[in-house]
Order: C-alpha cells, then structure tokens, then sequence
C-alpha cells in the first residue's frame, strides 16, 4: 500500500482509497493545475511559492480555486501533518471538476481540489553517479500553442520525450523547442557549466522552475549566471550539465546521445550546487504542525 494519505475535496482518504469521478474533466481532458511540493525535515519547502504558482496557473485557464490561497495553504499543511511522513512529496492539484462528455469547461459547476501526500524516488543513486540522457525527437510545445508556465495537468508532449527516452535506455529526454534551441528535461529545468559560467535557457519554452529559481539564488556571489538560449551543440561541449526540479532535485547529466559530457562524472560546480540545494532544502521551510516541530 503506498504510504501517505490523500485529501480530496473536505475528505481525507488513504491512497488506496482515493476516488475522483469518471466524469472529472481533469481526467477526461486535463483541465485542470497541479504542483510538485517537496518537504524535508518536517519543512515544506518554499510552500507560498508553489502556492503562488498553482494560483497562476489556474488563473490563466479560467480555473476558479475554491478557496484562498492562504487557506490552500493550510489545506497542504493538514495534509502532510495527518500522513505522518517526516520527509515526502505532495500533489496538490486542482481539476476542473465533475462535468459530462464534452470538453465545455462551463459543464464542470465545481472545481475540485486534491493533495496527494507520499514519496518519491526519481533518481537513487543517479545522483552520485550522473544522468544519462538523449535529444528528444518530439519538440516542445509552443508558446503560442499552449503557455508553458501554465503547470497543467496535460503533460503529453513531455510524457512523449520520456518514453523515447525509456526506449532508447537513457534516464532522461532533453526536448528542444521548434527553433532547435534547448527548452527543458522531460519535468526538469536544464543547466550547462562551461567556463564556470552556469547557463540556463529563458524561461519562453519551459516552466519557471522553483528549483531553477533556487539554484540561480544559490550560485549568486560564487558564479557568474546566464540566462539565454543555447542549443544542443552547446550541451555537448559544456564542461557540465545538469537538471533540476522539485522531484528530481539536481542531478548531473553526463553523457548525451551517447557522447559523454565533461569527464563523464558530474562536475565540481554541479556537486558544490547540489551540496547547496540539499543543505538548503533540509534546514529551512514551512514547519509540519504535527511532524516533530512545535510550529513557531
């Protein structure tokens, strides 16, 4: 039985016991936003702006959030607290609601909220060693099609470059947009160092990523940081690679397409900056009410 517990709609359920309706258009269509939180420590780290960011989302599809965000908040807080999980991830989402076969959104009268609260395992050990990953042949999404800062619960076009990937037997996609210039992992940002200059692309074809945000704050004051458009030829001769996001954290990438980047191992600014990042994470945060903290 997956450990945790779900919240859905007023209701707190064990994982095994989560239902939503058929008729939900978040399952029907993906109508619907969603986060990735993590919590370390008995902290849920940087809660308000994932928070913010679910809000964001849902104001650019014309979703209604039931409730504020302050209240949301909370919702997430009592969640965690009653999964008892120390250290874990959470799944907020908010569905378009319940509606009938057609895709009209004023068919759903009532949006729904769902947190998830469990674990997650992306990566192991592949943190030590480094990723392995290939170019995707599918390319991302364009911003005149579909906004890619709206998290939203339709995440085909990556769940593509990751079943490439899975084919191919690497551990990740890197999805170029339709200019061939480097957008994103399949659910990560995407960092190169060379020179230790740390690169990372605008934020145009990819999501502004928490974690990307983070590791930009991070490498302030001990490297010099570049936010521009590269492609993959750029990749290929950088002294490092790496991905970031909240389930995945920072993992290096060390070789693409079969060429290996760098040494081969992930490299001195990838391991200072993911030394950070989990420091970080693991000493700061919301406090969980009833996960060993007394909440001040």
């Amino acid at each position: 039985m997956p450990e945790g517990v779900v919240y859905i709609d007023g209701e707190f359920v064990s994982p095994n016991d989560a239902k939503i309706s058929v008729f939900d258009h978040g399952l029907l269509y993906g109508d619907g936003v969603f986060e990735g939180i993590r919590f370390y420590n008995g902290r849920i780290f940087k809660l308000a702006e994932h928070v913010d960011r679910l809000f964001a989302s849902a104001e650019k599809i014309g979703l209604t959030v039931p409730c504020s965000k302050e209240e949301f908040a909370q919702l997430v807080l009592k969640t965690t607290a009653k999964s008892g999980l120390h250290d874990g991830y959470l799944r907020p989402l908010v569905t378009r609601g319940s509606g009938d076969l057609g895709l009209d959104p004023r068919k759903s009268k009532k949006s729904s909220i769902v947190i998830i609260c469990s674990t997650i395992n992306l990566y192991g050990s592949k943190h030590e060693t480094g990723l392995n990953a290939i170019v995707a042949s599918v390319r991302r999404t364009p911003p005149s099609s579909l906004n890619p800062n709206i998290k939203s619960l339709n995440y085909l076009n990556n769940i593509l470059a990751k079943s490439e990937a899975n084919v191919k037997g690497a551990d990740e996609a890197i999805i170029l947009d339709q200019e061939g210039y480097v957008a994103e992992a399949s659910a990560d940002n995407i960092f190169a160092v060379k020179g230790g200059v740390v690169y990372t692309p605008p934020t145009v074809t990819n999501l502004v990523g928490i974690t990307r945000g983070t590791i930009l704050d991070i490498s302030k004051g001990t490297y010099e940081t570049r936010v521009e458009r590269f492609k993959v030829d750029f990749l290929l001769k950088a002294d490092e690679v790496f991905i970031t996001g909240t389930g995945g954290e920072v993992a290096g990438v060390v070789e693409i397409d079969g060429q290996k980047i760098g040494v081969g191992v992930p490299g001195p600014v990838t391991k200072d900056l993911q030394k950070k990042y989990f420091a970080l994470v693991r000493s700061t945060g919301v406090p969980i009410p009833s996960a060993g903290n007394n909440g001040h």
